[in-house]
């Protein structure tokens, strides 16, 4: 009976922390677009926490100031939409009865679980027309809090700029480019918010 042995590894073959992993459940290597797809998340996931326990006092405060505005009748505190998420699956998307920027704090819960992003396209019915088409390809990312949509400067952006708006970030989205997002969103609702009461 011939005695097999082990072949000697060769230098510098040695597999990454993690390769094995991904092969056994993909099959593959993770690619970029994978691999930017998980830092995107992970920063969703981190940012999204930090943000929820930071502004928890304020979430509630929104939720006493709507119930006792009248806000929490018969229509409760909540505004229920239902919007098309990743890869077009649809979910009911929250937020206060408000006009006001605090409206949308709900929407954290919904990027910490993973229905939203904190960066991506502005959220849209199933049957909008913008989900058709080739801007279907907007259902490959999540969608976002805030984007370049909310950044753009113009209150009253048509459909057809905020489409060319979201369709370049679906194509172009890396993380450095929704960090500039994320502190850009905050001067740009302040100067919105200013100009409506100037």
């Amino acid at each position: 009976m011939t005695e097999q042995r082990a072949t000697p590894e060769k230098p510098g073959t040695t597999e990454k922390p993690g390769a094995t992993e991904r092969r056994a459940t993909t099959g593959k290597p993770a690619t970029t677009a994978e691999r930017a797809m998980t830092a995107k998340r992970a920063l969703d996931v981190t940012v999204g926490t930090l943000l929820l326990l930071a502004l928890s006092p304020l979430v509630v405060g929104t939720a006493l100031s709507v119930a006792l505005g009248g806000g929490g009748g018969t229509g409760g505190l909540l505004r229920r939409r239902t919007v098309a998420g990743l890869d077009g699956r649809p979910f009911t998307m929250l937020t206060f009865r408000t006009k006001s920027p605090l409206a949308a704090l709900p929407l954290l819960l919904h990027v910490v679980t993973g229905r939203m992003s904190l960066v991506g396209p502005c959220p849209l019915a199933p049957t909008h027309r913008e989900c058709a088409g080739e801007g279907r390809r907007r259902l490959s990312v999540r969608p976002g809090l805030t984007g370049p949509w909310q950044i753009s400067g113009r209150s009253d952006l048509p459909w057809e700029e905020r489409e060319l708006l979201d369709l370049h970030y679906v194509d172009h989205h890396w993380l450095g480019m929704d960090l500039l997002v994320l502190a850009r969103t905050l001067p740009a609702v302040r100067r919105r918010r200013a100009a409506r009461f100037a």
